[in-house]
């Protein structure tokens, strides 16, 4: 029996700088500036935020999300409408999802900063 060819080597490892996810999307309360939690998804008009403590549903928040920028980091504060809160897959963890009631352009830029900053360009494997 023979045994399988062994792994081909790459001379040339890909480097790709790892970033904590959950530390630049990290939502906080714009009143306090403690957390409130990650965001799990987003569109131009909303997010889903994962917490650790269920959200109250029919609730206006001030809430404040910072993302890292060439000038260190931008902060985009936004109101946004709880509508729904219900137990994560993950034990001790809450999905809840929110609309923006305020500062909407800002916050649908969000998205386009996120898809920018995360983008990762793959390369033909040659």
């Amino acid at each position: 029996m023979q045994s399988p060819p062994a792994p081909r080597r790459k001379t040339d490892q890909r480097q790709i700088e790892r970033h904590q996810l959950g530390s630049y999307l990290a939502v906080y309360n714009a009143r306090t500036g403690r957390s409130m939690g990650q965001i799990g998804n987003l569109s131009a008009s909303g997010l889903m935020l994962i917490s650790l403590l269920p959200v109250m549903v029919g609730h206006i928040f001030d809430m404040q999300v910072r993302i890292p920028d060439a000038e260190g980091e931008r902060i985009i504060n936004f109101q946004a409408l709880s509508h729904w809160c219900q137990a994560d897959v993950s034990p001790g963890h809450f999905d809840s999802g929110f609309s923006i009631v305020s500062n909407q352009r800002e916050f649908s830029e969000l998205g386009r900063m996120l898809e920018r900053y995360f983008r990762f360009t793959y390369l033909d494997d040659a």
